[in-house]
Order: C-alpha cells, then sequence, then structure tokens
C-alpha cells in the first residue's frame, strides 16, 4: 500500500509537462516579472483570435481547464502558488479582453488593469486566494482579477 498522498504528482513524464506548461515553457523562471511576462503572452491569442467576439472562449476556456490541472501539479513540484507558475497570469489577461475592442489603447489598458488587480489582490480577490486550494485557487484569483478589469473597460466603453 503506498504512503503517497492522493494529490501527488503522477509519475512518469507528467510533472515535468505540468510545470512546463503551468510556467508558460518556463517564462516562470525569469528573474524579473514573471507574471508581467506571463501575461504578456496573451497578447498573440489576441491578435489571432478577435476579443470582441465569442472566438477568444475558444481559448480560455480549455486553456483554463489546462491551467488548473497543470498548476495543481506544478505547485506539488514548485511550492505554494509558486510565482513560476504563470499560466494563471495568462488567463487572467485573456478574460480581461474579451469583448472588447481589439485597439491597442483597449488591450493595454486590460493589461496594466489586470496586473493593478493580480498584484494588489483587493476583495473578494485575496480571500478567494487564501480559501480554494490546489490549481483552482491559483487560477481562480487571477480570473476574478481578470473580470475586475473587463468590468472597468465595459464601464468605460459605456460611458464613452
Amino acid at each position: 500500500m503506498s504512503t503517497d498522498p492522493p494529490w501527488s504528482p503522477v509519475p512518469g513524464p507528467w510533472p515535468v509537462i505540468s510545470k512546463y506548461i503551468a510556467t508558460l515553457g518556463f517564462i516562470g523562471y525569469l528573474p524579473y516579472a514573471p507574471g508581467t511576462f506571463g501575461s504578456a503572452i496573451g497578447f498573440l491569442p489576441v491578435i489571432v483570435f478577435k476579443p470582441e467576439d465569442m472566438s477568444l472562449l475558444a481559448v480560455i476556456l480549455p486553456l483554463l481547464l489546462l491551467g488548473t490541472i497543470t498548476s495543481h501539479n506544478a505547485e506539488k513540484l514548485l511550492g505554494k502558488d509558486s510565482g513560476h507558475i504563470v499560466i494563471d497570469e495568462l488567463c487572467g489577461y485573456l478574460i480581461s479582453v474579451l469583448f472588447v475592442p481589439k485597439t491597442f489603447s483597449y488591450l493595454f489598458a486590460a493589461f496594466i488593469l489586470f496586473r493593478v488587480f493580480d498584484i494588489l489582490k483587493p476583495p473578494p480577490i485575496r480571500k478567494i486566494d487564501e480559501m480554494v486550494p490546489g490549481g483552482a485557487g491559483i487560477m481562480l484569483d487571477d480570473v476574478i482579477a481578470g473580470i475586475f478589469a473587463n468590468l472597468c473597460l465595459q464601464g468605460w466603453m459605456w460611458f464613452v
């Protein structure tokens, strides 16, 4: 009978694959601002897909599932909510630009707003970050930060 806890990483190549995906090809190991660089990777799918329509959801939804699974496993190797795990920043940024015009000013504003919400973690983001364990917790606080940034931009578009 194994004494390993049920959440231990799966043997074989899966831990390395999880770490690779969760760190976005090891971007999470950059010495300065890995979360900012992880968020910036979000500009690539935004160039290909239109944030102002549903096509970006075809990227976000599978990425959320993949991010939850891989960050859960990577956390076992890297430690609780490791700064090296940046797939959550990518997802959060993509959520922040959902249904937003594909202009430089909106995409840049979304980037800044998302990073501010992600770093400062205003309520309820901090509470969720503390309460939800594992991969779901890693992803969820950035999802909420992305929603907050998106709501700010939606409000701005409504008033302008």
